[in-house]
């Protein structure tokens, strides 16, 4: 017996994923009907909730437009009793009405405050004005002047003062204003005299210089007593020292004093490097004033 018998007379379930799908339909819709019943009671629920909730939105903003119209009415006062009212239909509205209509309240009361500060500070400064402006030369009492607080202020008449000026002549001339003024010459002479003398203040200036030679072959000394033979007047030079700068370079840092008027760092450096057989380059390491 071939194998290709032996499958022809086996009973084999070639239809098995037809009778699967089957079945799994029939489950699916036995359980579909029941979350379907399930949803649409959600779905109830929520749309019930969405109606309350726009019904509530509604009774809010009633109340809220009956509480505008009542605080822009200039002429009739805040009336607690109906916005509640007003209100009614809403309870839960009732406690956010009575806190904004106390928030109101104190604003009014708080602008009101406000203006009559302004009013006194307006007051105040009128009465200052009506005071500075008052003629300084007047002698005869003039009315009293209301200011809007009610204080009173007196203003003078701004008539003509007659003053007496025949006391300030002197016909005749004074022997003792003459000598007053000679002598005021005099001291004004002499004080002349003693600022002349006296020694003018000369600025001087500390300056610390940087020299370069060309490499570590060149004379140091002779540098040095090529520097030290720049001289001028003005220009006194001080201590020096050796400075290593690498491979073997050192430099010359040499430090003077100067006479600010006199020499300058231009002059010295020019003067320096005119010794081109020693000196590289001249820098101002520091610069002080003495």
């Amino acid at each position: 017996m071939t194998s290709v018998d032996f499958l022809a007379k086996e009973k084999i379930w070639f239809d098995k994923p037809r009778y699967d799908e089957a079945e799994r339909r029939f489950y699916e819709q036995k359980n579909g009907g029941a979350a379907q019943t399930t949803q649409d009671v959600g779905a109830n629920a929520i749309l019930q909730d969405i109606a309350r909730a726009r019904e509530n939105i509604q009774k809010s903003l009633a109340g809220l437009k009956t509480t505008l119209c009542s605080r822009g009415s200039a002429q009739s006062p805040l009336n607690h009793q109906s916005l509640l009212n007003a209100a009614s239909n809403n309870p839960a509205d009732q406690g956010e009405l009575i806190s904004r209509i106390k928030s109101l309240e104190l604003e009014n009361r708080s602008l009101h405050k406000v203006v009559d500060d302004l009013r006194a500070a307006l007051s105040r400064l009128e009465c200052r004005v009506a005071v500075l402006e008052k003629p300084p030369a007047s002698v005869t009492a003039a009315p009293l002047r209301t200011c809007t607080n009610g204080s009173a202020v007196q203003q003078k008449n701004s008539g003509p003062v007659k003053e007496d000026d025949d006391d300030d002549i002197d016909l005749f001339g004074s022997d003792e204003d003459e000598e007053a003024d000679k002598l005021k010459e005099q001291r004004l002479k002499e004080y002349a005299e003693k600022k002349a003398k006296k020694p003018a203040l000369i600025a001087k200036s500390s300056i610390l210089l940087d020299v370069k030679p060309w490499d570590d072959e060149t004379d140091m000394a002779k540098l040095e007593e090529c520097v030290r033979s720049v001289q001028a007047d003005g220009l006194l030079w001080g201590a020096s020292k050796l400075v290593p700068v690498g491979y073997g370079i050192k430099k010359l840092q040499i430090s003077c004093v100067v006479e600010d008027d006199k020499v300058g760092t231009d002059l010295l450096e020019e003067e320096i490097t005119k010794f081109e057989d020693f000196v590289q380059s001249v820098d101002v390491a520091a610069f002080n004033k003495i």
